[in-house]
């Protein structure tokens, strides 16, 4: 991504408020955090109070910002956005057009893709899936090997556990 493809996302940008990170090339606002070990690839956007750490990717046209954290061996990619105090940690995947955000919490070995959404204090873990369009929102927990998937919508202080699958 140029410097001016930048600008028509953020037309206050300057070259004194952003950097392109060195692992990878892609840009990130001086207000946020990149460790080195990182990476953030050339089209790949992280802004705000967002902070990327350990061994994370950031790559393709994903979003990281807000005050959102993506960390240790976490891949966010495709056109995936994760934001404001969203925490995306350990292997989890969020890729595609995938977003999490608000206070949601993806980890372990969690995959987030498709067109899906977790959000509030959603908090998917484990081995569990959630993609299509579906929706993980409010207390809701999924974890183990559960999938969501389709329009599913689990909200509320909803569980699905174990080897479940809505769809």
């Amino acid at each position: 991504m140029t410097f001016e493809d930048l600008k028509s996302t953020f037309p206050d940008a300057t070259l004194e408020t952003w950097h392109v990170h060195t692992n990878g090339g892609g840009w990130v606002q001086n207000t946020a955090t990149v460790t080195d070990s990182a990476y953030v690839g050339p089209d790949a956007v992280v802004s705000g109070n967002a902070q990327v750490s350990g061994n994370a990717q950031v790559s393709g046209d994903a979003k990281v910002f807000g005050d959102a954290e993506v960390s240790e061996n976490a891949l966010v990619y495709g056109k995936a956005m994760v934001f404001e105090n969203a925490l995306v940690f350990e292997n989890a995947m969020v890729f595609e057009n995938a977003m999490v955000f608000e206070n949601a919490m993806v980890s372990g070995n969690a995959r987030v893709f498709g067109d899906a959404d977790v959000c509030g204090n959603a908090v998917v873990y484990g081995n569990a899936v959630v993609y299509g369009r579906s929706r993980v929102a409010g207390n809701a927990l999924v974890s183990g090997f559960a999938q969501v998937s389709g329009n599913a919508v689990v909200s509320g202080r909803s569980r699905v556990c174990g080897n479940e699958i809505i769809n």
